[in-house]
C-alpha cells in the first residue's frame, strides 16, 4: 500500500513538473495515462517518439491554408502520355479532391484547435466538371472556396509562351502564390489535382513540421510525396524522425509542397520568378531555395502523384496504387 501511495505521489509530482515517465513493465505512460502504442504527442506542446524522448514544440501551428489548383481538361501538361488507369482527367481531379477532403477531416478530429482553410483555384474546366466538383464538396459538408481564375490578370506579367497550356499553367500557379501571400496563416499547402492522399497525410505533415522545425529551429519545406527520381542519383541525404515516420532531406520538388508564410515572404522573388516564364527545369527557382533551406519528403509516401507509370516524377515506390485509387472513387 505504501508503495502505491508513493507511486501515485511520484506520478503527480512528475505531472506538475512537466516530466513524462514510462512504465516499461506495464507498457504504459502513467503521466500521460496512455498505452505506449498510443500517440504520446500533444500538438503545439510536445512531440514524443519512443525511444527518442520528448521534443518541446517551439514552432506552434494554429492555422493552415490549403490551395488546390485544378484543371480538368489537360490530361498531362507538356507530355503526350496517359496516366495510370488511362481515364479522363476529371476522374483524377475528383479522386484527388476526395482524398484531400478525407485527410483534412481526419486532421480536424485530431487537431480541433487548428484552423483549416481550403481554396480551389479552378482553371477553365467545363461546366459539367465544375458541377461534379461542387457536388462532391456539398456531400462532404466542408467549407471550400472556389476561385475561377482569369488568365488575363497576368497578361502583362507572364512572358509570351509557345502554347496556351503553358501560359495557363504558369498563370494559375502564380494565382496560388498570390493568394498565399495575401493570407497570414502559419502554413500554406500548395496542392495539384493529380495527387491521391492517404488519410493521415495532413496529420503527419502538420505534426512533423512542428517537431522537425522545433528541433532544427528553422522553417521548412515539406513535400508529401516520395518521388522515384529521388533514387536515380547517388546523392547524400539526411534522415529525420517526424511524428510517425521517417523523413529525408531533398533538394528538388514539384509544385505540391507545404511551407510557412514566413518562407513565402522571404523567398517571394523565387515564387514569382517560377511563374514569369517557362524555366528548365520548371521548378528551377524553387529548387534554388532548397540549397539554403531544409526541404524534406516522407518515407514512405503520404501522397501519390498519379502520372504515367514510367514517369520518374510519378508513382511512389511500395504503394498499393489500385487500393488508394479505389478507396477514393466517387
Amino acid at each position: 500500500m505504501k508503495r502505491n501511495i508513493f507511486k501515485k505521489l511520484f506520478i503527480k509530482i512528475c505531472k506538475i513538473l512537466g516530466y513524462e515517465i514510462i512504465d516499461q513493465a506495464e507498457f504504459v505512460s502513467p503521466t500521460l495515462e496512455k498505452n505506449l502504442n498510443d500517440n504520446l504527442s500533444t500538438i503545439n506542446d510536445k512531440s514524443i517518439v519512443l525511444p527518442l524522448g520528448e521534443v518541446k514544440i517551439t514552432k506552434k501551428i494554429k492555422s493552415i491554408l490549403i490551395i488546390l489548383r485544378i484543371n480538368t481538361e489537360i490530361e498531362i501538361w507538356d507530355q503526350n502520355k496517359k496516366r495510370l488507369f488511362e481515364l479522363p482527367k476529371i476522374e483524377y481531379t475528383l479522386r484527388s479532391l476526395n482524398s484531400l477532403i478525407k485527410s483534412i477531416n481526419f486532421s480536424k478530429i485530431k487537431y480541433p484547435n487548428i484552423n483549416f482553410k481550403t481554396i480551389i483555384v479552378e482553371d477553365n474546366s467545363k461546366k459539367e466538371n465544375i458541377l461534379r466538383i461542387d457536388d462532391l464538396i456539398s456531400k462532404n459538408n466542408i467549407d471550400i472556396d472556389i476561385i475561377k481564375h482569369d488568365h488575363s490578370n497576368h497578361d502583362s506579367i507572364i512572358k509570351k509562351q509557345k502554347s496556351k497550356q503553358t501560359f495557363s499553367n504558369l498563370s494559375s500557379l502564380l494565382k496560388c502564390y498570390e493568394i498565399a501571400k495575401e493570407h497570414n496563416d502559419d502554413l500554406v499547402f500548395f496542392v495539384e489535382d493529380d495527387y491521391l492522399h492517404f488519410e493521415p497525410m495532413m496529420e503527419e505533415m502538420i505534426a512533423s513540421y512542428e517537431r522537425i522545425s522545433s528541433q532544427l529551429k528553422k522553417e521548412l519545406f515539406m513535400c508529401p510525396t516520395d518521388y522515384p527520381y529521388l533514387y536515380m542519383n547517388n546523392e547524400k541525404t539526411n534522415v529525420l524522425i517526424g511524428n510517425k515516420r521517417h523523413w529525408r532531406t531533398i533538394n528538388q520538388t514539384l509544385c505540391t509542397f507545404m511551407t510557412s508564410k514566413i518562407m513565402i515572404d522571404k523567398y517571394w522573388n523565387n515564387f514569382y520568378d517560377t511563374c514569369v516564364d517557362r524555366n528548365d527545369p520548371f521548378e528551377k527557382y524553387l529548387n534554388e531555395i532548397y540549397q539554403k533551406e531544409f526541404c524534406v519528403s516522407p518515407l514512405k509516401s503520404l501522397s501519390v502523384h498519379m502520372t504515367n507509370i514510367n514517369s520518374s516524377y510519378g508513382l511512389s515506390p511500395f504503394i498499393d496504387y489500385k487500393k488508394i485509387w479505389d478507396e477514393n472513387s466517387i
